[in-house]
């Protein structure tokens, strides 16, 4: 009789269990699918991606052998051609930059650098950029108080917000950071004016991190997921916090509802109220893994949701939402410090309209 009872009191617990997994787990969207598109010319990975006047653009990329090398791509991707065009080479080579667009000009801030000598490592630096992609130029502009590699960027009302990132620990006479020197997660937020070329600091970000994703909507901006801890994967967690940041008021609110895949890394847009992340990647003691998984955040409801995956699981991809479009474009199928770098070519795009039907 006791093992009858032992035994339906288990199953029960087992019941219950499934279904709050059930509860709340993210809903699933079946409908739509990736679409391939024409190759990245040149394969690689920890490229940027950033959607202005109708057309993708794709920066950066980063050699990891023998020394991690920036090589300062541009690339442009025309939709309506389905054709890329390659443009003039970043002014300063730099990998782990921050982009955004404002009024049809890009923005780049922050990223490492290589040292002039010695080792192999990354530079923080502090420089901000403006690209004209109608005249294939790039304009200096004031530097950012805080030298930091990998943020986020992202505009509200007329002002560019520089948010996150990991640079050298305060006070110290480190100038780069790499697998075995001591370095910091930041939660600093700069805002930018491009009408006066001038910065100041707002409120910092709850959880300091970088290699995270970022999106507007509704006048306020979203980060999600990332690294704490370190810059380098291998010494760093993944997160899948979300957290809340409004302008109007310099203020982060409560943490939001988590992402369902803790992940880094990843590609990001925001669409019809929604923003949609992609790929990325995840290490602990047991795994090295990037990720196909595409999921979309609604902060109306504070809930998420699942679209299909990508047809090829990579990280240090680059994305960008042009009209209906999410596209996602090249990255390394293999997670950082397997001692195997594939990147691919692959460009898919996905028809986020079809979400709505």
């Amino acid at each position: 009789m006791r093992l009858a009872m032992n035994w339906g009191s288990r199953r029960l617990r087992v019941i219950r269990l499934a279904l709050l997994l059930v509860a709340t787990a993210p809903a699933v969207f079946a409908q739509g699918k990736w679409v391939q598109l024409a190759p990245f010319p040149e394969p690689n990975e920890e490229i940027l991606g950033v959607a202005a006047n109708g057309k993708l653009y794709v920066f950066a990329g980063l050699v990891s052998a023998p020394i991690w090398t920036p090589i300062g791509l541009v690339y442009e991707y025309d939709p309506a051609s389905d054709r890329w065009t390659k443009k003039k080479p970043m002014a300063l080579p730099a990998h782990h930059v921050a982009l955004t667009e404002y009024h049809g000009k890009i923005y780049a801030f922050g990223g490492f650098v290589a040292p002039q000598s010695g080792p192999a490592a990354w530079v923080p630096i502090n420089n901000s950029w403006e690209y004209d992609p109608a005249n294939d130029t790039w304009k200096a502009l004031a530097p950012l108080p805080t030298k930091r590699g990998s943020p986020l960027a992202a505009v509200v009302n007329d002002k560019i917000y520089v948010i996150g990132g990991a640079s050298t620990p305060p006070g110290s006479n480190q100038v780069s950071i790499d697998q075995t020197h001591p370095q910091v997660c930041l939660g600093t937020v700069e805002e930018y004016d491009p009408a006066t070329n001038t910065l100041r600091e707002r409120a910092p970000m709850p959880t300091p991190r970088n290699h995270a994703a970022i999106g507007v909507v509704n006048g306020k901006i979203y980060v999600i997921g990332g690294r704490v801890g370190a810059a380098f994967i291998g010494l760093s967690t993944d997160v899948s916090v979300v957290e809340e940041y409004d302008p109007a008021t310099n203020s982060w609110g409560p943490p939001r509802a988590r992402m369902p895949t803790a992940r880094s890394a990843l590609a990001a847009g925001a669409y019809n109220g929604r923003i949609f992340v992609a790929g990325g990647e995840f290490q602990d003691p047991q795994m090295m893994a990037t990720f196909r998984a595409v999921e979309a955040y609604d902060p109306a409801r504070n809930a998420w949701t699942s679209i299909p995956s990508l047809p090829v699981s990579r990280h240090g991809l680059a994305g960008g939402i042009i009209g209906n479009r999410f596209y996602v474009v090249g990255g390394d199928v293999q997670s950082s410090g397997t001692g195997v770098h594939v990147s691919t070519a692959e460009h898919d795009a996905f028809d986020l309209s079809t979400l709505d039907k």
